[in-house]
């Protein structure tokens, strides 16, 4: 934890500092941004659908994008440009009365948070080698997690006050806060000539040799989608699962209880899991076992639905520990076959792939979700049977890769 949250690391320190003020912008925008967007601004629930899955489409492209610029622009910079301006973004939230304005802001928005995404995942597979690569992105999930939930727990403020004024003022904290996370990225360079004379040297072997396309990479463009179904679980615990307890005798309020378990076991176990993932088979392997955790997962929430009270609760509690399980080990086997994976020259392109995948699966995941629901133990038992398929894909991926990248270096 020490480690985590206070990293010796220059690099790891101040990345680790952008998180945690980037993470608690999240958490209070995540908190009252749908009820802003509806009782402030006054559009009605299908136009904020609309205009955030028109966003949403807009994001997939620009994750791409954003690890493509970082082959041609340091990608720290790139990072600070993007964060920049996702929080002019949400500042100007609080001038939006209408649903063409919405609209286009929310697709700044997007752009920008997936631009700068990309760029941070590029920042790291040129930064650090092998397994210190997943360690520190475990670690960021970590920080990013406890710190989200820190932020929506101080929206609780204007959630409890409910009025414009308060609503107003949380959306620009929220921006105020993605301005404030830049400020240790943009001297980064300076601090650590080094990581800046990185940068010039991949951008002259760019010029020297261009790197291949991971567009054109049949292995990567696999693993891509592999992890990209496996990470669809993220909508099954934010959606599917809130609205298949409302279906049982459990209380809803258990929803809450399930999601500080999903909290709490990711802070405790996400670096743990992650060790040993920069090896590609290994990798490949713990991909597997977490597609194995969903469909466990899976079955026992739809065992939850023809329980009494107690036994519910029961089993959705283990679901959820089970889910949370298959969550961290695929994240960790997800970040291992996206770095190891990835031809060095074209990082950054490579890394934006692996983010659109994770892009697409967001879009999609909400309507898995809610599919899975409707069917009842049908839906439940195609989902699980999905996320099998996609872990022994990404294993049999893997095994096939292994030969051709040493243990903790791309190929």
């Amino acid at each position: 934890m020490i480690e985590t949250f206070f990293p010796q690391d220059r690099v790891a320190r101040t990345l680790t500092v952008s998180t945690m003020a980037f993470a608690l912008s999240s958490g209070v925008f995540y908190a009252v941004s749908t009820l802003y967007f509806t009782l402030v601004i006054g559009l009605s629930v299908t136009t904020v659908g609309l205009g955030l899955g028109i966003a949403g489409g807009a994001g997939v492209l620009a994750s791409y994008a954003g690890g493509w610029l970082a082959d041609r622009v340091a990608a720290h910079h790139v990072q600070t440009v993007a964060t920049g301006l996702y929080g002019l973004s949400l500042l100007a939230y609080t001038f939006v009365t209408d649903a063409v304005a919405f609209t286009l802001i929310a697709c700044v928005a997007v752009i920008t948070r997936s631009v700068g995404s990309s760029s941070k995942q590029a920042m790291l597979a040129r930064w650090y080698q092998g397994p210190d690569r997943v360690a520190v992105r475990a670690r960021m999930r970590v920080v990013t997690n406890v710190f989200i939930g820190l932020g929506t727990t101080a929206a609780a403020a204007a959630l409890l006050i409910g009025t414009a004024p308060a609503y107003r003022t949380a959306i620009v904290v929220a921006g105020v806060l993605l301005l404030a996370a830049t400020v240790p990225l943009a001297g980064l360079g300076r601090r650590v000539p080094e990581l800046a004379a990185a940068m010039t040297a991949v951008r002259a072997e760019r010029t020297a040799s261009t790197g291949p396309s991971p567009l054109r990479d049949r292995t990567y463009l696999a693993s891509v989608v592999c992890n990209a179904v496996v990470a669809m679980q993220f909508g099954l615990l934010t959606v599917g699962m809130p609205l298949w307890v409302a279906t049982t005798d459990a209380p809803t309020a258990i929803v809450s209880v399930l999601l500080v378990l999903n909290t709490a076991v990711v802070a405790a176990l996400q670096v743990r899991a992650s060790r040993g993932t920069d090896d590609v088979r290994t990798a490949g392997l713990t991909v597997r076992r977490a597609s194995w955790l969903l469909a466990l997962a899976c079955g026992l929430y739809a065992l939850a639905g023809y329980a009494t009270v107690i036994v519910a609760c029961a089993l959705f509690v283990v679901a959820a520990f089970t889910h949370t399980m298959g969550e961290i080990l695929g994240e960790a086997g997800g970040w291992g076959m996206s770095f190891e994976l990835a031809d060095p020259r074209s990082a950054g392109a490579y890394q934006g792939l692996s983010q659109t995948g994770y892009a697409i699966a967001g879009m999609f995941s909400p309507v898995l979700a809610t599919t899975a629901v409707e069917l009842g133990t049908v839906g439940w038992a195609g989902l699980a049977a999905l996320f099998v398929l996609a872990g022994t894909g990404a294993a049999a991926v893997a095994r096939r890769a292994a030969p051709l990248v040493p243990v903790g270096q791309s190929y």
